[in-house]
Formats: C-alpha cells, sequence, structure tokens
C-alpha cells in the first residue's frame, strides 16, 4: 500500500471509529436509561457500568477490526477473524466495565460474581446482545459502503472503456474524412497533395503515438486542433482560414480528448467547403459562470433545419454527443445554432470540475 493511500486509509477509518464511539456512548445512555426504568438501580448507577463497558468493547472490537483486516476497502476481516474478536470485545468490556463499575460505586472488586444466578445471566446477556446489536449495524454500514464504491468503480470503470470505444471510433472517421480529401487533391494539385501528405503523416505521429488518456487539458486539445486546421488548409489554401482563442487560465482544464474535432470538421465539411469562396472558423472557450463554453463557429454555407435538431449532424456530432454524456451526464451539452449572420454555431456546456 502507497504512503499516501494508507495516509487516507487512516484517517478515513479514524473517523468511522469516532462516530461508532459516539454512537456506542449514546446507545449505552439509552441502556441504562432502561435499566434503571426496570428498577434495577439508579440511572447514574447503570450509566457508569454501561458506558464503561461498551467503550470498552468498542475500542477493542473496532481497533481490532481495523489491525485484523487484509484489506483497506473492507473494513471488516472475515468471519473466521471477527467472531473471536468479538467474543474477546465483549468479554473485555464486562469484565473491565465491570471493574471501573466497581471501583466508581464502592462496591466490592468484580461483585457480579456474588450476583444471584438469573441477574448474572441477565447482566450478561444484556452486555452480549447489545455488543452483538452494535457490531452488526456498523458491519451493515461498513457493507453498504463498500458495495457502494464498488458499484461507482465499475460504473465509473464502464464509463472509461466507453469513452476508449468511442475515441477510436472518432480517430478511424478522421483519418478517412482526410483520405478522402487527399485523394481528390492528388489528381489537381500533386505538390500539395505530397504536402498533405507529409503534415498528415507528421500528424498521425502526434495523435497515435500519445497515450489514450481519458482526459488532457483543453491546451493540448486547442494544440491538436491547430495541427488538424494546418493540415486541412493545405487542400483548402486561402479558402479556410481560422482562429483559436484560448484564455491562460482555461488552459489546464481537463476535457475529453477529440471533442473539438468533430465540430471543425463538420464546419470544413458542410459550411466551407461547398461555398467557393470557402470561409472563417473561430474556436473559442470562455467562462460562463461556473461552467466551460466552448464555442464553434463558421461562416459557411449553415446547415438546414433538421441538422440543427438535437439528434442531426451526423456521426461526429452524435459521438461528441454521447462522449459529453458519458462525462458529464447531464451536465455537458452540445447545442447548434443558426447565427443571423450566417454559418452554424455549435456550443459546448461542460462543468469547469475535473472529470
Amino acid at each position: 500500500m502507497s504512503t499516501t493511500r494508507r495516509h487516507n486509509f487512516t484517517r478515513k477509518n479514524l473517523r468511522d471509529v469516532l462516530r461508532h464511539g459516539l454512537n456506542t456512548a449514546i446507545f449505552c445512555c439509552v441502556i441504562a436509561i432502561a435499566l434503571a426504568l426496570s428498577g434495577r438501580g439508579g440511572w447514574g448507577y447503570q450509566f457508569v457500568y454501561s458506558l464503561s463497558i461498551g467503550l470498552i468493547s468498542w475500542l477493542i472490537i473496532d481497533l481490532g477490526r481495523l489491525a485484523l483486516s487484509t484489506d483497506p476497502d473492507k473494513p471488516w476481516p472475515g468471519p473466521a477473524r471477527a467472531v473471536p474478536l468479538i467474543a474477546v470485545g465483549i468479554t473485555a468490556g464486562f469484565l473491565g466495565g465491570n471493574v471501573i463499575g466497581d471501583a466508581w460505586s464502592g462496591a466490592p472488586l468484580l461483585e457480579f460474581w456474588s450476583f444471584a444466578p438469573h441477574k448474572f445471566a441477565s447482566t450478561l446477556i444484556i452486555t452480549a446482545l447489545a455488543s452483538v446489536v452494535m457490531c452488526y449495524y456498523y458491519y451493515s454500514r461498513g457493507k453498504s459502503k463498500y458495495l457502494e464504491g464498488a458499484i461507482a468503480l465499475a460504473q465509473r470503470d464502464a464509463a472509461d472503456a466507453r469513452l476508449k470505444l468511442l475515441e477510436t471510433q472518432l480517430e478511424p472517421h478522421m483519418l478517412f474524412n482526410t483520405l478522402a480529401n487527399l485523394r481528390a487533391l492528388i489528381t489537381t494539385d500533386p505538390a500539395r497533395a505530397v504536402e498533405m501528405l507529409d503534415r498528415l503523416n507528421a500528424y498521425l505521429r502526434v495523435t497515435l503515438s500519445g497515450s489514450r488518456a481519458l482526459s488532457h487539458p483543453l491546451a493540448a486539445e486547442f494544440d491538436r486542433l491547430s495541427d488538424y486546421l494546418s493540415l486541412m488548409s493545405v487542400r483548402m489554401g486561402n479558402r479556410l482560414r481560422y482562429t483559436l482563442d484560448l484564455p491562460e487560465d482555461l488552459r489546464e482544464v481537463p476535457v475529453p480528448p477529440l471533442m473539438l474535432q468533430p465540430l471543425v470538421e463538420n464546419s470544413i465539411r458542410h459550411g466551407l467547403e461547398p461555398q467557393v469562396e470557402g470561409g472563417e472558423i473561430r474556436v473559442q472557450a470562455r467562462r460562463d459562470g461556473k461552467k466551460l463554453c466552448i464555442e464553434v463557429r463558421d461562416t459557411g454555407a449553415g446547415m438546414d433545419t433538421a441538422a440543427l435538431t438535437a439528434d442531426g449532424g451526423g456521426f461526429g456530432l452524435a459521438q461528441v454527443r454521447e462522449r459529453l454524456a458519458t462525462v458529464y451526464g447531464a451536465e455537458g451539452r452540445l447545442a447548434l445554432t443558426s447565427p443571423e449572420s450566417g454559418g452554424v454555431c455549435a456550443t459546448i456546456l461542460l462543468p469547469l470540475a475535473k472529470p
């Protein structure tokens, strides 16, 4: 176990132990009140005995389970260790608590040995039953938290796998589109086709050799986008103009890889390429309250009404929506609008917190 993990484990379980101690003290007060009302002695007398027995049992069992547990994610050892531990805790609590109670009340040491058999048995049964009930309660709570953590981990792993799958679908999609553009350029301008091929080779070397992390800084996403737009500008020449605007304070915000490129591909394919004069693409990131807002705006031919609906936009936009939903849930949104000035504006809204 790493030092950091051991430190977190100890701190977390220390909070649990203290919370268990407080609950045990409250439970002991309830038992003392019940015994006092049943006529077995004054409340103060019962409170000292109940609290002494309960807290000794709690300390031995609660600290013992942490010492015997071999898995930091499981707060209780297996039954082969837990049952003897509880038995030792009950015995030590019963004997030690009575010693403290006798000393406080001035009674002979371990006075319970002189009790009538039925009184001795009832005292022992109350101690054992109360200890078992509290242990079962703590065990149930601990098991519930462990299962919740396991479920959350499984859901996170499933989301990670889903993101990996979506990224592996997006990369070939981009590559096929670029190769199709390269094929068209070969027949019309071989020299520029060679230049484009060189840029594509450099782009793929950086992109495909990098680690497939589930997130990277927004600056890396903009760098990747700059490389792609440089690649596209070889084919389109001055028909493609672009601006990338990333404020310094947003550079390290983590985002899923390949989140913006499908939007830019859409702008080029459906907006700029149909126009003889081409157009401009502007990608801008900014804060919107507690959200990160990223706009991909083009001055192209625009899109029809059906494409601007929530389900429109083709494969690339569908993948972006699905990745946002996987990482951010309802907090991540993609909206398409048609500005009065023309073209299309794709807007991504997502929380600034780390995914």
